[in-house]
């Protein structure tokens, strides 16, 4: 068990989170029990994961989407009202990271992407690895980009949306970086990457590809962003005396 400030401090410094231009709040988002024996961690606090904290009395949910974000109503209604009432009514903090859990170089959703899938990190395309949000490496061999898919494919349980582009071959230089960001896709190409890879796709994202000439793969949002929290999670259960749970609430995105 460890006071609940101490595990926010630890994963405060651990991830630099006060470095970080955000679109929402890195760190404690809803206080609940001082103590912590329990850790639950999961890639958005859904109602469906707090269900579960609840369930297994978790003192506090740590998740990579948390709450509060630019540009959102600020009202507590609706969904967001029922959501935090969860928490309150049960004690339970939420604890969230956003942009420092896609960029740490050692268990964020970048670098945990690219050690499952085998990449060799060479470093980031936007800042020093550990900062940026745009990775960059290449493959332990040459693949067609249907090899590529089929490994993503085999590695995160889900198929992944494709884009190739005829004019480019086997790939060798890869650029990725989780979640949202398939705007980078210029980005990539520019520093010479022959793949791109994110989770999400937007309508813009296919023509680019084709007409730059880099091949693009659309991972999922959920599907690449699972591994930060693990890892994170792992760490706390490893540093601190909390148990840790994961649990992927099922999301095709």
């Amino acid at each position: 068990m460890i006071c609940r400030d101490q595990l926010v401090a630890a994963c405060d410094h651990q991830l630099r989170a006060a470095q970080f231009k955000d679109f929402t709040v890195n760190g404690l988002q809803v206080s609940g029990s001082e103590q912590v024996k329990r850790v639950m961690t999961g890639v958005t606090a859904c109602q469906a994961l707090l269900d579960e904290a609840v369930a297994w009395q978790a003192d506090m949910v740590l998740v990579h989407h948390g709450y509060f974000w630019k540009n959102e109503p600020v009202a507590i209604t609706g969904m967001k009202q029922k959501r935090i009432k969860t928490l309150l009514d049960n004690n339970i903090s939420l604890l969230a990271y956003h942009l420092p859990l896609d960029a740490h170089a050692e268990m964020g959703n970048n670098a945990e992407l690219a050690r499952r899938l085998g990449w060799k990190v060479e470093g980031c395309l936007d800042g020093e690895l550990g900062e940026g949000l745009l990775w960059s490496g290449r493959l332990a061999q040459p693949l067609s980009v249907k090899a590529l898919g089929e490994q993503i494919a085999h590695t995160l349980q889900r198929q992944p949306l494709i884009i190739e582009a005829p004019q480019v071959g086997d790939i060798e230089r890869i650029a990725w970086c989780t979640g949202g960001a398939q705007d980078m896709i210029t980005a990539a190409f520019e520093a010479g990457a022959q793949a791109f890879v994110s989770g999400e796709i937007s309508e813009r994202t296919t023509h680019l590809a084709r007409e730059m000439g880099i091949h693009y793969i659309a991972a999922g949002h959920h599907a690449t962003e699972r591994y930060g929290v693990q890892a994170l999670g792992e760490w706390l259960s490893d540093e601190y005396d909390v148990e840790h749970r994961f649990v992927d609430i099922d999301n095709p995105a």
